[in-house]
């Protein structure tokens, strides 16, 4: 047992250093952070496959969901094929693997969660129908409300970004309100309401695990969507499992993993697959 148990805390760690590396690469524009502006370099107009802030000070990248509300939400209201190909070419090869080991406020999270108090496990019933809402949030907020609710000049805001993002406080305006003074001083109603929805995300994800990733990431619903057919996949090997359930216990997420272990909502983090004693899980990109 204290070498499974060490087996586990090795591949928790190999995790983590994975996600620390992925914060240094999409956000490695220190000077950013020193000096309070966005990176503005060519690399800017090609995606990251994380959600990622594009006004984050270090991002060296533009955000997806971002991007594409941006291509919808201009006058001429075209369809981003290049932002969408780009999320189903990553979606196709990792599925969520990449909300599980590379997305920064996914690993903010994890972080969040491992303080020691008391954790809220949320009913079952009630936890099905929230995990809806990062659906509605990507049909309503990311694609249909940039489309339909424009100025009169025929341009629409990143609804999402604006009102519901926490990353964008995080990530973008934070840091660079430290530096500049007078985005301080021009702070308003706005700044104050994404702060609210950043506080709320906080304290939630201190007492249940990621509910951002769970309930509201339109970029996780969209990753979810190839989660059964993603190259890279989770297995189970029927004949070695004995129904033991331990992995179920492990899961985070709430997988059924005996049942569906690719499920939309799995981030493939690997802990279900650590904590088999029997070694009936494994993953990777050859399905077995």
């Amino acid at each position: 047992m204290d070498k499974r148990n060490e087996e586990v805390k090795k591949q928790s760690r190999v995790r983590f250093i994975i996600q620390i590396l992925a914060v240094a690469v999409f956000n490695g524009y220190i000077i950013g952070f020193v000096k309070g502006k966005i990176f503005k370099g060519n690399s800017k107009g090609v995606c990251v496959p994380i959600l990622n802030c594009y006004s984050c000070p270090g991002a060296v990248g533009a955000c997806p969901i971002g991007s594409l509300q941006a291509v919808l939400g201009g006058n001429k209201h075209k369809f981003s094929f290049y932002v969408l190909g780009f999320i189903m070419l990553f979606g196709i090869l990792f599925g969520r693997f990449i909300c599980g080991f590379l997305c920064p406020f996914g690993l903010i999270q994890d972080l969040l969660y491992k303080i020691p108090l008391r954790k809220i496990k949320i009913l079952k019933r009630l936890d099905k129908l929230l995990r809806y809402l990062k659906y509605i949030i990507l049909i309503i907020f990311v694609i249909f409300m940039p489309i339909l609710i424009t100025n009169k000049f025929g341009i629409a805001p990143p609804y999402f970004c604006k009102w519901l993002c926490p990353a964008g406080v995080l990530e973008g305006a934070y840091p660079l309100i430290t530096v500049n003074e007078s985005l301080r001083a021009n702070l308003g109603f706005l700044f104050n309401w994404k702060l609210g929805v950043l506080i709320t995300i906080v304290v939630a994800a201190v007492f249940t695990y990621r509910p951002f990733c769970k309930y509201l990431c339109p970029l996780g619903a969209m990753y979810s969507l190839f989660n059964k057919f993603s190259f890279y996949q989770m297995n189970l090997d029927s004949k070695k499992c004995t129904n033991c359930k331990l992995c179920e216990e492990k899961c985070k997420m709430g997988v059924e993993i005996t049942k569906n272990i690719n499920s939309t909502e799995c981030i493939r983090c690997g802990e279900c697959k650590n904590i088999c004693p029997n070694g009936a899980i494994s993953s990777g990109f050859i399905k077995a």
